[in-house]
């Protein structure tokens, strides 16, 4: 496969990966935790607090779609946006450890931020290297 045939298929999967959670982080800002279920009685408190952190998790996603046009130059920008993925989801492991398993969206959730995310990284890793070959190349052909 060739850099740019690569390079767009991890703009793709990057860009269906973030649907899911787009969905959820939307839903928790405009919802609140009620679309979680029906609860009896939500305290305001943890209204505030579930849609400020749906409204962090909205600004993290709108940072992971502003690398997917130059993918292959976002490496620093992915492996924050990564780091801070994965430390979620090790509070979310933390959680099912503690209370227990939750619903089917939230364990997705966990797969995508300790499985998908790290793999993605890898991937764009590897983009990365190989379109800097090939901007070394195009640098050497140029000085011949």
């Amino acid at each position: 496969m060739s850099p740019l045939v690569e390079k767009r298929a991890l703009q793709v999967a990057v860009a269906l990966v973030l649907l899911l959670p787009f969905t959820a982080a939307i839903a928790g800002v405009v919802g609140g935790p009620k679309f979680l279920g029906k609860p009896p009685v939500i305290p305001t408190d943890l209204d505030s607090h579930f849609r400020y952190v749906s409204g962090l998790f909205l600004a993290m996603l709108l940072a992971y779609v502003s690398c997917i046009p130059r993918i292959e130059r976002k490496t620093e920008r992915l492996r924050l946006l990564g780091f801070l993925t994965v430390v979620g989801g090790l509070a979310r492991l933390w959680s099912l450890v503690k209370v227990g398993v939750p619903s089917t969206g939230h364990q997705v959730g966990l797969v995508i931020e300790l499985g998908i995310a790290p793999a993605i990284l890898l991937w764009q890793t590897r983009v990365a290297h190989r379109f800097e070959g090939k901007a070394r190349e195009a640098a050497a052909g140029a000085r011949r």
